[in-house]
């Protein structure tokens, strides 16, 4: 179809005239569907209603008849706008003719007025420079000179905070002239430094005598109240060291007469009303009573040491005033002067020195009535624990006025001395007592118990210890040592315990004996041993001592009785202290002496069986032998030499004599009781077993011995079955270990 269109269109072309084809051509190229063209079909469909011929051919003539008509309307619309615009045109006319007017009236007038405008600009440029001397004269005024009202209130009876503000004010005054001395008014600044010391010091006496005024009133209350105003003229006054100087003491005379006073008062009269009761109703209790009175002075220490920091303290206990004067100071010295700003910060140092000055004073009126009270006390023979008790407690209140007071203030020095005393009291009671227990030590009992001395110091030790353990400490300190007291109480208890078994069987002692309540047969009803002899029969240590004949005992069974003795009294004193931290080195020491004396006299008891039974030498003779046979002499002793000979034929080693020795031994063990002892008298099971033991053991050791000399074919024994009837170990088993 399209081909066939474009057919025809080219043969149409081709036969019509060249413009109408052209204008044929855009008829059918004009595209019917654009916007634009339906738009403008329908505004054509709004006027144009006839399709004829004749409106056809008058479609041109139609259109532009109705532009026409629509041009018509819009020229008719804005012509009211047209007039509009030119009245705006006519008025812009008229106010370009007024600017024009005005403008030549500006250049007339500025060529008229040039001379008020210079007139003018100098008047101003001396205005300026008028001002500025005005306030550079201000700020002088202001740095170096002071106001009426402000020198009213340096000579004001009643002083104030202006009084303080004034002062704070000639102190800047003074501070700012030394800045005008460096410069070329070296005259000027002079003059006021002069002006400004008049001031200072005038100000300064009247603030001295108004302190001092005011510190003579605060005697007259028991606990007094400083105002802000006195603690400002205090720090104030820290400028003139020799007027605070004076007022300080004038604070500590005062309140020392003040202290004496209610000290006194509280001794004997008490409080208002007899509440609370005067001290020294309780001087038949000696702890409470001195407690009273550290108590008192520590608690007037307090009080006095903070009214004494409200006077002398630093920045920042200071009142309101009072910090605010101090403040500004500050700041002043440290933008006006670097050098003053050390000063300012070994203040606090200097507080603490006059704090400590003061309160020393205060407290120095006290110290003998207080010193003397004591003394009293101490010399009134209180008991040792109380003695201790009043030691403790003035080491504690020691400690606590030395951190309040300082070291070397007189009230420290009092309580230091007073505590030396009560040290020396407690020392002194116990040596006495010590040097009692010595002079007549007690005799041994029958039962070898303790004597009643030991148990009276164990308890006496016990109660210092509780007393040493809940004593009161300052922050910071240790409690003291506690080993000398233990020393000095036990070591004489010790060593009358040793006197009395040391007397223990000589001419001068012979105890009451009585059967003993073990059931220990009396020896002289003829208790039998198989295979002993009377001569070889010899008393056990409990025999020794039920015999009554102390003069005639054997050396042996008195040192065994001496060592159980010993043991009994070590022990008992050891085992309360165990359980005490305090008292460790105390019963490591009494262990090892215990520990000693078992040895001693596990040696001893086991000298006497083998004694007995004939035995000792020879178990000397092979230990002797064996020892020179593991250590050879290079040159042995002419004595020692046995010119190769066997045991067996040694003196005191032959068969026969180890045989009959062994026999001995061997009835000594079976018999029922008596043989081998058992210590009943050691009141402690534990040691008496310890004991029993060590017997035990030795005798097995030599036993043993015996057994490996006589059973070695070296030593020339014949048939050692025959002569040893039990092994080693058999016969540890007999002992009973």
């Amino acid at each position: 179809m399209v081909v066939f269109d474009s057919d025809l269109n080219a043969r149409m072309t081709s036969s019509l005239a060249p413009g109408l084809a052209r204008k044929l051509k855009k008829v059918l190229e004009t595209r019917t569907d654009s916007p634009e063209l339906l738009a403008s079909l329908g505004t054509l469909s709004s006027f144009y209603a006839d399709n004829t011929l004749q409106a056809r051919r008058n479609l041109r003539a139609t259109i532009e008849r109705r532009g026409l008509s629509i041009n018509e309307e819009f020229l008719t619309a804005s012509e009211s706008a047209q007039k509009a615009l030119d009245a705006v045109e006519s008025e812009v006319a008229g106010l370009a003719e007024c600017c024009d007017r005005i403008a030549k009236s500006l250049s007339s007038c500025s060529s008229m007025t040039g001379d008020i405008v210079t007139a003018t600009e100098r008047l101003k440029q001396e205005l300026d420079y008028t001002t500025q001397r005005q306030d550079l004269i201000t700020m002088f005024l202001n740095n170096y000179q002071l106001h009426p009202e402000e020198v009213a209130a340096l000579r004001e009876e009643d002083l104030s905070e202006d009084f303080f503000k004034a002062l704070l004010r000639v102190q800047e005054i003074h501070a700012n002239c030394k800045v005008l001395l460096r410069t070329h008014h070296q005259r000027a600044g002079l003059e006021l430094m002069d002006m400004m010391a008049v001031y200072q010091e005038a100000a300064y006496e009247r603030l001295c005598r108004w302190v001092q005024a005011e510190c003579r009133s605060l005697g007259d209350n028991d606990t007094p109240e400083v105002s802000d105003l006195l603690k400002t003229a205090a720090r104030s006054l820290k400028e003139r060291p020799v007027l605070f100087r004076y007022c300080a003491e004038e604070v500590a005379n005062t309140r020392h007469n003040a202290l004496f006073r209610r000290f006194i008062s509280a001794l004997t009269r008490g409080g208002p009303g007899g509440m609370p009761r005067p001290i020294e109703v309780h001087a038949h209790d000696p702890l409470r009573y001195v407690g009273d009175m550290l108590g008192w002075l520590h608690q007037a220490l307090a009080s006095e040491r903070e009214l004494a920091m409200a006077l002398f303290s630093t920045d920042a206990t200071l009142g309101t005033t009072s910090r605010r004067f101090s403040t500004e100071a500050s700041n002043l010295v440290s933008s006006k002067s670097g050098r003053m700003s050390k000063e300012w910060e070994r203040e606090d140092g200097k507080a603490e020195a006059d704090m400590a000055f003061v309160l020393d004073r205060v407290f120095e009126g006290v110290c003998r009535p207080f010193k003397v009270r004591v003394e009293q006390v101490l010399q009134s023979q209180p008991s040792l624990l109380l003695a201790y008790k009043l030691n403790n407690l003035l080491e504690f209140y020691g400690h606590t006025v030395s951190e309040l007071l300082g070291h070397d203030a007189a009230l420290s020095c009092t309580v230091r001395d007073l505590q030396d005393a009560a040290q020396r009291t407690v020392f002194d009671i116990m040596k006495a007592r010590g040097d009692r227990l010595l002079k007549y030590p007690a005799p041994v009992a029958v039962d070898l118990s303790p004597p009643p001395a030991v148990t009276e110091a164990v308890s006496l030790l016990l109660e210092l210890i509780d007393t040493y353990e809940s004593m009161m400490v300052p922050a910071g300190s240790k409690k003291p040592d506690f080993g000398p007291v233990i020393e000095a109480i036990l070591d004489p208890v010790i060593l009358m315990c040793e006197r009395s078994a040391e007397a223990f069987g000589s001419k001068t002692s012979a105890p009451a004996v009585k059967r003993g309540s073990s059931g220990i047969p009396d020896p002289g009803h003829g208790q039998r041993f198989p295979g002993l002899s009377p001569s070889q029969r010899r008393l056990s240590s409990v025999e020794t001592l039920l015999s009554g004949t102390p003069a005639i005992l054997p050396a042996q069974g008195v040192m065994a009785i001496r060592k159980m003795f010993i043991i009994n009294c070590l022990s008992a004193i050891q085992q309360p202290l165990a359980v005490h931290r305090v008292a460790d080195v105390c019963v490591r020491s009494l262990q090892s002496r215990i520990e000693g004396h078992i040895a001693a006299l596990v040696d001893s008891e086991v000298g006497i069986i083998l004694d007995r039974c004939g035995l000792q030498k020879k178990v000397a003779y092979i230990k002797d032998k064996l020892q020179k046979g593991t250590q050879p002499e290079i040159v042995p002793k002419e004595e020692d030499q046995d010119d190769g000979k066997p045991m067996a034929e040694a003196d005191g080693m032959s068969p026969t004599a180890v045989a009959e020795s062994l026999k001995l031994f061997f009835g000594l063990l079976g018999s029922n009781k008596g043989a081998v002892p058992e210590f009943e008298q050691i009141h402690v099971p534990q040691l008496r077993s310890e004991t029993c033991v060590g017997v035990a053991g030795a005798l097995a050791n030599a036993y043993e011995l015996v057994y490996n000399a006589v059973s070695d074919s070296a030593n020339g024994y014949p048939d050692p079955k025959s002569m040893m009837r039990h092994s080693p170990d058999q016969m540890k088993t007999i002992l009973g270990l």
